[in-house]
C-alpha cells in the first residue's frame, strides 16, 4: 500500500515535539531534584502531613449545634515541588505526542509501527516513559525523573538523527504476524528494563554513601532511601522478565518457520539469552538473602548495559540473520 506522507510528516513533527517537551520537563525535574526537599526532610515532611490530616480528623467531632468541622490544614508546596509537578505534567504531555507519533506512523503505513530502527527505538523509549509515570506515581521519586529522562531523550535524538528512514513498508522477510507479537514483547521488555537499570545505578550510588557518607556527598542525599529503589528496580524486573521471556521464545518460533531451525547462535539471539541469564540471575539473587542488595543491583544494571549493547552493537555493527530487519 502507498505510504501516506501527510500523516508521516505529523509522526515526525510530533516526534519531534515530545523529545523538546522531554528536554522541558527535564529541565523541571532539575530544579526539583536541585532544590527540593528530599531523603529525610521529605519523609519528614510526609509525616507532618499524616499527623495534620489525622489531628484534622480527630477534631472534625461536631461540638454544638452549628459547628463547623476544621479543614484539613495541608503544609504549602514549595517552589520545587511545584516544579517537579509541573514537570511531570509536561513528562504526561510529551508521552501523549510520542504516542501519536508512533500510531500515526503506523498510519501511514498500513502496519505495525517498528519496523526498522528508528521506529522501534520510538517505541521503547514510549515504554520507558509509561512505565516511569506509574512509578512515579506510586513511589516519591518524581525528583528523580531526569535521571530516566536523560537516556530516553539520547536515544530520540540518536533515532531521529543517525538512525531515521523514511516511511516505507517492510521487507517481504518481515511481513509476518510474527512482527507484531515478537517484536511488541521485545520492545516493551527493553523499555521496562530500563527503568530498573536507572533504579540500580541510583541505588548503588545511595548504597555506596550509606556505608561512606563521604562518597557522592552532592548526588547521594536527595535520593530516596535505599529500600525503594531496589523495590522499584525488583518490580519493574518482575513485570518485564516474563514478557522478555515470551519474545525469546516467540522469536524462536518465527526463527523455525523463516529459517528452519528454532536457534542458530545468531549474534542477536546469543546477546538475548545471555540477557535473559542475567536477569534470571538478578531475580534469584533478589530472593537470595546473601545476595541482596548492592550485588543484586550490580547484576541488574549488567542487564541493562547488555539490553542497550543489543540494541545498538549487534543491530548496527554486527553481521548476522537480524542485521537486516534493524529491530529487536
Amino acid at each position: 500500500m502507498p505510504v501516506n506522507e501527510t500523516l508521516s510528516q505529523y509522526s515526525d513533527w510530533s516526534y519531534t515535539t515530545a523529545v523538546a517537551v522531554y528536554v522541558l520537563a527535564m529541565i523541571f525535574f532539575l530544579v526539583e531534584q536541585s532544590f527540593g526537599r528530599h531523603g529525610a526532610a521529605a519523609a519528614e515532611r510526609t509525616r507532618t502531613r499524616q499527623l495534620v490530616g489525622a489531628g484534622a480528623q480527630a477534631g472534625s467531632t461536631v461540638v454544638g449545634d452549628g459547628a463547623e468541622p476544621p479543614a484539613a490544614v495541608r503544609p504549602a508546596r514549595s517552589r520545587a515541588e511545584r516544579m517537579g509537578r509541573t514537570g511531570l505534567a509536561l513528562t504526561v504531555l510529551a508521552a501523549a505526542l510520542h504516542l501519536a507519533a508512533l500510531v500515526l506512523r503506523g498510519l501511514a503505513t498500513s502496519r505495525v509501527p517498528w519496523g526498522n530502527m528508528y521506529e522501534y527505538i520510538m517505541a521503547i523509549t514510549l515504554f520507558a516513559v509509561v512505565t516511569w509515570i506509574v512509578m512515579a506515581r506510586k513511589y516519591p521519586v518524581r525528583h528523580l525523573s531526569a535521571f530516566v529522562l536523560l537516556p530516553v531523550v539520547i536515544l530520540m535524538f540518536v533515532g531521529g538523527t543517525m538512525l531515521y528512514a523514511v516511511a516505507a513498508p517492510v521487507q517481504p522477510a518481515l511481513q509476518s504476524y510474527w512482527l507484531v507479537i515478537h517484536v511488541v514483547a521485545a520492545a516493551v521488555a527493553s523499555g521496562v528494563f530500563l527503568i530498573p537499570g536507572v533504579a540500580s545505578v541510583l541505588y548503588l550510588v545511595r548504597a555506596a554513601h550509606d556505608r561512606d557518607s563521604g562518597r557522592f556527598t552532592r548526588l547521594a542525599p536527595k535520593l530516596p532511601n535505599a529500600d525503594i529503589l531496589d523495590r522499584i528496580a525488583y518490580r519493574t524486573t518482575v513485570f518485564a522478565f516474563p514478557v522478555f521471556t515470551f519474545g525469546v521464545l516467540c522469536g524462536a518460533v518465527w526463527a523455525e518457520a523463516a529459517w528452519g531451525r528454532f536457534w542458530g547462535w545468531d549474534p542477536k539471539e546469543t546477546v538475548a539469552f545471555v540477557s535473559w541469564v542475567v536477569y534470571a540471575a538478578y531475580l534469584h539473587s533478589r530472593a537470595t538473602a546473601g545476595w541482596r542488595g548492592t550485588r543484586a543491583a550490580a547484576i541488574n544494571v549488567v542487564g541493562f548495559v547488555l539490553t542497550v549493547f543489543n540494541l545498538f552493537f549487534v543491530n548496527l555493527v554486527s553481521v548476522g540473520l537480524h542485521s537486516y530487519a534493524g529491530v529487536g
